[in-house]
C-alpha cells in the first residue's frame, strides 16, 4: 500500500478536471479490499464502472461501503471504531465527495506505514 499526499492528490484532481479522482477512487477501493481483507468486495475497475454507468449515484453507496471497510480496519487494528460511513454518506450526498475522499486517504496512510 502506498502513502499518497492528500493535498496533491486534491490539486492533481482539480488540475484534470477530476480524471485523477476517478484513478484514486480505484485506488481507494482497492487499497481498502486489501487492507481490510475483504476480497469479495467490488473491485476499483468495477466500482468506477458502476459509478459511470449509475451517473454517480453507485458512488454514493460506494462512499458508505469505503466507510464501513475502515471501519472494521479500525477495529481490527485495536483502534475505536466511528461511524465513517454515515460521515462518507453524508458529504457525498451534498457533493463533497473529494472530501471523503481525502478522509479515507489519511485513515489508509495511517496503515500504509505499518
Amino acid at each position: 500500500m502506498k502513502k499518497r499526499s492528500i493535498g496533491l492528490a486534491i490539486l492533481f484532481t482539480i488540475l484534470t478536471c477530476g480524471i485523477y479522482g476517478l484513478y484514486w477512487m480505484v485506488e481507494l477501493t482497492d487499497e481498502s479490499r486489501m487492507l481490510a481483507v475483504d476480497m469479495d468486495a467490488t473491485s476499483g475497475g468495477m466500482a468506477l464502472l458502476f459509478s459511470i454507468i449509475t451517473c454517480g449515484i453507485y458512488s454514493i453507496y460506494w462512499n458508505y461501503r469505503l466507510g464501513e471497510r475502515l471501519d472494521k480496519v479500525r477495529e481490527a487494528k485495536g483502534n475505536a471504531a466511528g461511524n465513517l460511513a454515515i460521515l462518507y454518506l453524508v458529504l457525498s450526498i451534498f457533493g463533497l465527495g473529494i472530501i471523503s475522499y481525502s478522509l479515507a486517504q489519511n485513515e489508509l496512510n495511517k496503515y500504509a506505514a505499518e
